[in-house]
């Protein structure tokens, strides 16, 4: 797990031709505050409170970022990196959580995450995250 405001060589949004991001969190105020953050960042937003809503946009239009709250009120946020991984392996994914352990950062890793942040989560660490470049990645400490 990357300790906050350390941020990688970050890529630049611009580079990205399909700015969705996925943004699943069943905390309302944080999901909404977050939101609006990243829409000023650049991000065309999509949100969704439950695994079922996250698991309906990444079937039917998948994004190319996505922020996944590790445990939701109706499952757990992996099943939505699983199936976003098998519909867009491009995807920039990040495991948001906030129980934070070595296991379950490897569990998301292994199901197509990029990178695994604690809450509390600003927009910049989000931002960092979902952009840090692939060389950087590999300088990721889980």
């Amino acid at each position: 797990m990357r300790s906050s405001k350390n941020y990688p060589e970050q890529l630049n949004l611009s580079e990205f031709p399909d700015k969705s991001l996925l943004i699943l969190d069943d905390d309302d105020p944080f999901r909404g505050r977050l939101s609006r953050a990243m829409e000023k960042k650049g991000f065309v937003v999509k949100e969704a409170k439950t695994v079922a809503e996250g698991l309906q946009i990444v079937k039917s239009n998948p994004p190319s970022f996505a922020l996944v709250d590790l445990r939701l009120e109706d499952g757990n946020g992996l099943d939505v990196i699983n199936e976003l991984s098998k519909n867009k392996k491009e995807a920039r994914i990040v495991m948001l959580t906030g129980y934070g352990n070595l296991p379950t950062a490897v569990a998301a890793v292994k199901a197509g995450a990029i990178d695994y942040i604690a809450k509390p989560a600003d927009a910049d660490d989000v931002e960092a995250a979902l952009l840090a470049s692939p060389e950087s990645l590999s300088l990721i400490h889980i």
